[in-house]
Order: C-alpha cells, then sequence, then structure tokens
C-alpha cells in the first residue's frame, strides 16, 4: 500500500492546489493521504480573529471537497479540520473513506499563554478514550493530534490496540520537530508501531507578535521500528 503526506501552507477557500496534490497522488496510486494541522483553516493565530460563521463555511467546503475526493478516488484521507457544532469550535481530525467519514477530537490541546488551544477550542473529554482506529488491508492505523505525542496513555491505547502505524498531523516551531522526533521514536520503544507524520507548511516573520515569530519546521518524518528516522522532507513545499 502506498501512502503520502502532504506538507502545504493554508489553503483558504480555494481548493485548486488541493485538488492537484490528490489527483496527483491519485495518479500514484496513494491510498491513505495525510494532511497537516492548519492547513484546510487559518493557522491558529489567525483563526482567533475569524468569526464562527467564517470558520463554519470554510471547513464545510473543504469537507465536501474531501469527502468526493475519497469516494472519487478510492483513498483513505486524514485531514485536521475545525468543525463547529452547536456554534462552538471544536479542533478535529477527520477521516475520509470512499463509503464512510470518521471524527476525532484531540483530547490533549496547548495551552500555553501565547497559544491557548485549550481556552479557544470547546474539546472537553470527560474520560480519556482511544484514539481513532481504522485497518487497510491488513494494516493497523491510529490517528492522534501532534501535540498528543507527549502523554502517555494516549500511548497506551496504542498499545492495547496493536497499532501497525500511527498518523500525526502537526503542525511545529523552532526545534519542536526534533523533540516530537525523539518523543516518537522514545515511546515506540516497547512498541512496534512506526511514526508518519505531516506537517504544515509556513513561514512567519521574526518580526511577529505574540512571541510565536520564526520558521515553522515542516519536516515530516518516518521513524521505522528500528527507532531509525529512514525517510523525512526538509523545508518545500512537497509531498512525500
Amino acid at each position: 500500500m502506498i501512502a503520502a503526506a502532504l506538507q502545504l501552507n493554508s489553503q483558504g477557500l480555494s481548493s485548486t492546489k488541493l485538488y492537484n496534490y490528490i489527483r496527483t497522488a491519485h495518479r500514484k496510486n496513494v491510498k491513505l493521504l495525510v494532511l497537516g494541522e492548519y492547513i484546510l483553516n487559518p493557522f491558529f493565530k489567525e483563526l482567533q480573529n475569524l468569526s464562527l460563521e467564517m470558520i463554519d463555511e470554510s471547513s464545510k467546503m473543504q469537507i465536501k471537497v474531501l469527502k468526493d475526493s475519497a469516494r472519487d478516488y478510492d483513498m483513505h484521507i486524514i485531514a485536521p479540520l475545525v468543525v463547529v457544532k452547536n456554534k462552538k469550535p471544536y479542533k478535529t481530525i477527520i477521516k475520509f473513506s470512499p463509503k464512510s467519514i470518521a471524527y476525532y477530537e484531540q483530547q490533549f490541546l496547548i495551552n500555553y499563554p501565547h497559544w491557548n488551544e485549550e481556552k479557544f477550542f470547546a474539546n472537553k473529554s470527560t474520560s480519556l478514550h482511544s484514539p481513532l482506529t481504522f485497518k487497510i488491508g491488513d494494516l493497523r492505523f491510529g490517528v492522534i493530534g501532534g501535540y498528543e505525542l507527549h502523554f502517555d496513555p494516549i500511548w497506551r491505547f496504542v498499545e492495547e490496540k496493536s497499532i501497525d502505524c500511527m498518523i500525526v498531523p502537526s503542525v511545529s516551531t523552532f526545534s519542536l520537530f526534533h523533540v516530537g522526533k525523539h518523543l516518537c521514536e522514545h515511546e515506540r520503544l516497547h512498541l512496534t508501531a512506526m511514526c508518519y507524520g505531516a506537517n504544515r507548511h509556513r513561514y512567519i516573520p521574526r518580526s511577529g507578535p505574540d512571541h510565536y515569530s520564526g520558521v515553522l519546521r515542516r519536516i515530516r518524518s518516518q521513524p521505522s521500528p528500528g527507532r531509525v528516522t529512514w525517510n523525512h522532507l526538509g523545508n518545500p513545499r512537497r509531498e512525500l
């Protein structure tokens, strides 16, 4: 089975570039396509300034695009999206399959003063539950958000479910790519799962506000079960 991960900047209301990448993936016989965080919605710091109506409109349009693409190209697509329910935003990862859609609401959210997803999003878990899991052929996959790499209870679910490959859509700044990489490798000391991550392509000018300025690392890595990162991309907008 062939899998591909895309590192792109935010696509906004235009889906032309995304359509082109999906068609390219289909021509290469890709069966699993993974997108990073804040690709289908604006970047988090920009998202905070948008109305819920605008967020909802954008997400519904992207959901239709990906639902139709998964059906038309017989493909599984993993896509982080902000879903608005009862006038509240939820940070969600959606799995689009040719015949169905599944939703996973992230259970752990960043809560730093300058980057407080926990405060902005309505995700509330009264008790932890298993990440989204699914099978393609003989392979069992799991899906979690990039920040959830830090939390041991998530990995206990991974072990219980006998996951072959963890899919980790993410967005990271500065050296956080290396933190995520080492976390993934460390947690898998006692697991046999491979990690497959997709980051977001983004440049923030160094004069930006709120001390979050800098270059976002747009690297996606695939540590093998032997703890070796055997493939990753550098900074350009690319697919793997």
